[in-house]
C-alpha cells in the first residue's frame, strides 16, 4: 500500500465533501493508497501537517479551497523532496482548478488526483518565505477574498464576492507604485496590481490574460492606473472585458521576476489569503516546481 495524506477543509465551499467522503476514500483504496486522514482544525493547519508527514507520503491530496491549496504547497516547500499533490476542489470560485480544468466533481477530482497523470507547474515565491499557486496581487477589492465571512461564501458562493466588492468600491484609493521586471518597468498611482498564473481570477475569465501557460516559466501581470477621467474608466472597462493589452491604462505583460515598490506598506493577497503588508515585494516564478496529479 501507498501513504497518502488526505487534508480536508471542512468550511469550505458549500461542504459538499462531506456528502461523499466515503465515496472519495473508497477510491484511493482502490487504488492501492492508504490514506490518513485529517479534518483541518485552523487556517495554518494543512501546511503544518504537509511540512511535518509531507517527505514520508507518496501523495499529498487536499480538499477545499484555493487557499487550502496554498497552504498545503507553502508548507511542502521546505521539504528535500516534494511529494506529489492531489487536488479536490471544495472553495468559493476555485479558479486554480478551473484553469487546470480539474473535475469540480469531488469523487472525479479524487480519481484525477491518484490516476498518476501528473505535470510538474510553476509557481511563484514571493519575498523571502512565501509561496502562491497562481496570483499575487494588491488594490482594489483584493481585501474582498480574506474578509469575506465563510458563512457569507458558503450561502452565496461567487455572488459573495461580487456584493463585498460593491461594498468596497468606495473605499479605493490609489497606490504610488513603481515596478520593475525581465525587460520593462512602469511608475504611477494603480488602483490594482496582480501577478497570476490563472485563466480566471475571483471567477471572472476577463481578468486573466488570453493565453495563460503554466508551465513556462513566465507569469501574466497586470496593473491598473487610477482613472481620472472618464475616458480612463473607458479605457480600463474595455481592457478587462475585452482584454485588449494595448492600453496604457490597463497595462499587461510577462515576466519571470518582478519587483513592487510602493511609498507605503500595502496588504498583499496570495491565492485569495492575507501576504501580508510589504513595501517592496519581490516576486519570482519557480518553473516546473509542483508536481501535480490532476
Amino acid at each position: 500500500m501507498k501513504d497518502m495524506l488526505f487534508l480536508i477543509n471542512p468550511r469550505s465551499g458549500r461542504e459538499q465533501i462531506k456528502s461523499q467522503l466515503l465515496e472519495i476514500l473508497d477510491v484511493f483504496s482502490k487504488a492501492g493508497y492508504l490514506p490518513r486522514v485529517h479534518i483541518t482544525q485552523g487556517p495554518e493547519d494543512a501546511g503544518r501537517l504537509a511540512s511535518e508527514f509531507g517527505e514520508t507520503m507518496d501523495l499529498i491530496v487536499c480538499s477545499g479551497g484555493d487557499g487550502t491549496l496554498n497552504n498545503v504547497v507553502s508548507g511542502i516547500m521546505g521539504l528535500p523532496k516534494l511529494p506529489r499533490v492531489g487536488y479536490i476542489p471544495s472553495g468559493s470560485t476555485n479558479d486554480f482548478a478551473r484553469s487546470l480544468k480539474i473535475p469540480t466533481d469531488p469523487k472525479k477530482a479524487a480519481e484525477a488526483a491518484v490516476s498518476g497523470r501528473g505535470q510538474n507547474i510553476d509557481i511563484g515565491k514571493f519575498g523571502r518565505n512565501q509561496y502562491f499557486v497562481y496570483i499575487a496581487a494588491f488594490g482594489a477589492f483584493t481585501e474582498v477574498s480574506y474578509k469575506t465571512p465563510q458563512d457569507i461564501k458558503n450561502i452565496l458562493g461567487h455572488q459573495a464576492y461580487l456584493l463585498e466588492s460593491l461594498k468596497a468600491f468606495t473605499s479605493i484609493r490609489p497606490r504610488r507604485i513603481a515596478a520593475e521586471w525581465d525587460d520593462g518597468s512602469i511608475e504611477g498611482e494603480f488602483v490594482f496590481g496582480m501577478i497570476t498564473n490563472s485563466r480566471s481570477v475571483a471567477g471572472f475569465k476577463t481578468l486573466a490574460p488570453r493565453e495563460v501557460s503554466l508551465y513556462d516559466g513566465l507569469f501574466e501581470g497586470l496593473f491598473i492606473r487610477m482613472p481620472r477621467t472618464p475616458a480612463d474608466l473607458a479605457d480600463i472597462a474595455a481592457s478587462i472585458l475585452l482584454r485588449d493589452e494595448d492600453n496604457e491604462n490597463a497595462f499587461r505583460f510577462r515576466a519571470s521576476r518582478i519587483k513592487v515598490l510602493s511609498d507605503s506598506e500595502i496588504p498583499w493577497v496570495l491565492d485569495g489569503e492575507y501576504g501580508g503588508l510589504v513595501r517592496e515585494a519581490v516576486i519570482e516564478n519557480l518553473p516546473g516546481t509542483l508536481p501535480l496529479n490532476r
